[in-house]
């Protein structure tokens, strides 16, 4: 099966409007069997209240809580309309944020019985002080954060991967998405800050432990291209010690273009191919 498993929509707030009709149509064009809609699911209400970082950040991260009707309107619709060309599925891809556990967690209950595919992600982290900055958002945002981490790198990929252990985790009372996104995000301005290109023993540690919860609980892991054509990145997001270390516990990727317009779906596919 050629499968494009996460994608965003002309509702997501910080992509650029396109159709995602015609983002559709390309999956098609370009000969994919299944289109995973992951759109950014709302951030918690008390976690934008309480955000440390760039208030522009926050405002464009996701969809907003009245506007979940009309994206199950829309990813149905499309569903429906494409039924005989494509298989379509919807879901989101949704934050992880710790101290919002429960949140998510009845969040996630709620949507259990309407979504198909949902992706687990850390785009905020708390720095030493436990305020919350993005890691994704500005290489200013992550700096004005993380400026003791980034002394040392492997500091600041360890709070990431501490992170993504606890998402990975936390939820045992709901159904957890089934898919790790773009685990090595934090590398997404490792040019600009000259980080290091390996992980440390330590982290090493960490991302073991990630995998085995993983491969325990047959999560699959996002084969993430976006990196690709991030300024600063230049890498697919896990990376490739993260892509052997995956492989030898035979744990499951699956392609993510993390499209968030028309030209971007499908980005690198033959890249997942080769590997």
């Amino acid at each position: 099966m050629k499968i494009e498993g996460h994608t965003h929509t002309e509702l997501c707030p910080h992509g650029n409007g396109d159709s995602t009709a015609q983002m559709i149509e390309r999956a098609i064009k370009l000969g994919f069997d299944e289109y995973h809609i992951t759109e950014h699911a709302p951030l918690p209400t008390d976690f934008i209240r309480a955000y440390s970082g760039d208030p522009k950040n926050v405002a464009t991260a996701s969809l907003q809580w009245d506007q979940l009707a009309d994206y199950f309107s829309l990813a149905n619709r499309l569903k429906e309309k494409y039924q005989n060309k494509i298989k379509i599925t919807i879901g989101f891809e949704v934050d992880y944020l710790e101290d919002y556990e429960k949140q998510i967690s009845s969040f996630l209950r709620k949507i259990s019985s309407v979504t198909e595919n949902n992706i687990i992600s850390v785009h905020y982290l708390k720095n030493k002080n436990g305020d919350y900055f993005g890691i994704d958002y500005s290489p200013d945002e992550l700096k004005a954060g993380f400026s003791a981490d980034l002394i040392n790198g492997q500091d600041l990929y360890f709070r990431y991967f501490k992170t993504i252990l606890k998402s990975v985790t936390a939820f045992a009372d709901c159904d957890m998405p089934g898919k790790i996104g773009h685990m090595s995000l934090i590398k997404k301005y490792q040019d600009y800050f000259a980080l290091p290109t390996n992980f440390s023993a330590s982290n090493m540690a960490l991302i073991n432990q990630i995998l085995t919860v993983a491969q325990n609980k047959q999560l699959k892991i996002d084969f993430n291209t976006t990196g690709l054509y991030k300024s600063y990145c230049n890498d697919i997001y896990p990376g490739k010690q993260i892509i052997d270390f995956a492989r030898q516990k035979e744990i499951q990727f699956e392609f993510g273009s993390d499209a968030h317009s028309i030209r971007e779906v499908g980005h690198g596919y033959h890249l997942f191919e080769y590997l």
